[in-house]
């Protein structure tokens, strides 16, 4: 919902509670949480330490699914930030885990993952791979609309991408994933949504459509404190 400071708070209470224990497990289930705090806010040098340790301590135990998950998490800030060779190792590494986790339909959260991976692919310019993958998030959906929302606007990005734009296949994307985010209260996916929208129409010349989704996504960032992608925003908005 966008609650990143009340987050924060619970984060850093979570910690301090399961380090003292000195329990990977219960040290690994704290990180796990922040990370999706820091990934869904856009900081990607504290999502990749959080991250860090988490995979760190999840190869020190037989988790089943720790570290799958934890090594599919760490592809996309390491992405983000310009790590191109580890983000790919870590692409290489995780996706054969994910796959052995889905044939034993250890599911759980298993769609989050593979949009993580995703979103490592789309911001390494594989793009092919991250429809794939995004593809690959759907079919675990059924139960868990917040998921496919977020696989839905993964693949909207790569339909909006300049180098492969296909503005109807963006535009449903988009679309199917701002009415999914709407009815949950998803703040941070409904403004990505209407910056998706935004890149569309400006590229089609509907400048109008443009202006009204870039101004949207721009207040809401600014609203909830969630300064990458608010820069994101306010660039198209200077292209506008």
């Amino acid at each position: 919902m966008g609650r990143f400071a009340e987050a924060a708070k619970y984060e850093a209470e979570a910690i301090s509670i399961a380090e003292p224990t000195q329990h990977a497990f219960t040290i690994s289930m704290a990180l796990f949480a922040a990370s999706a705090l820091h990934l869904l806010k856009g900081d990607w040098a504290q999502a990749r330490s959080r991250i860090e340790r988490w995979v760190a301590l999840a190869r020190t135990g037989n988790f089943l699914f720790h570290l799958p998950w934890g090594i599919a998490s760490s592809a996309w800030p390491l992405a983000e930030l310009g790590e191109t060779s580890e983000a790919l190792n870590r692409l290489t590494e995780s996706e054969p885990l994910l796959e052995r986790l889905a044939a034993g339909r250890i599911i759980a959260n298993i769609a989050w993952f593979y949009c993580a991976l995703g979103r490592a692919c789309l911001r390494l310019g594989r793009r092919d791979e991250a429809r794939r993958l995004g593809d690959r998030a759907l079919e675990f959906c059924s139960s868990q609309p917040g998921f496919a929302a977020h696989a839905l606007h993964l693949l909207g990005d790569i339909a909006a991408h300049p180098d492969q734009f296909d503005a109807e296949r963006g535009e449903t994307h988009f679309r199917q994933a701002l009415a999914v985010a709407e009815g949950l209260g998803m703040r941070p996916l409904i403004a990505h949504c209407h910056l998706g929208l935004g890149k569309i129409y400006l590229r089609t010349s509907e400048r109008d459509q443009a202006r009204d989704h870039l101004a949207t996504a721009t207040t809401m960032y600014r609203d909830i404190d969630m300064p990458f992608w608010l820069e994101q925003a306010e660039a198209e908005l200077h292209r506008l």
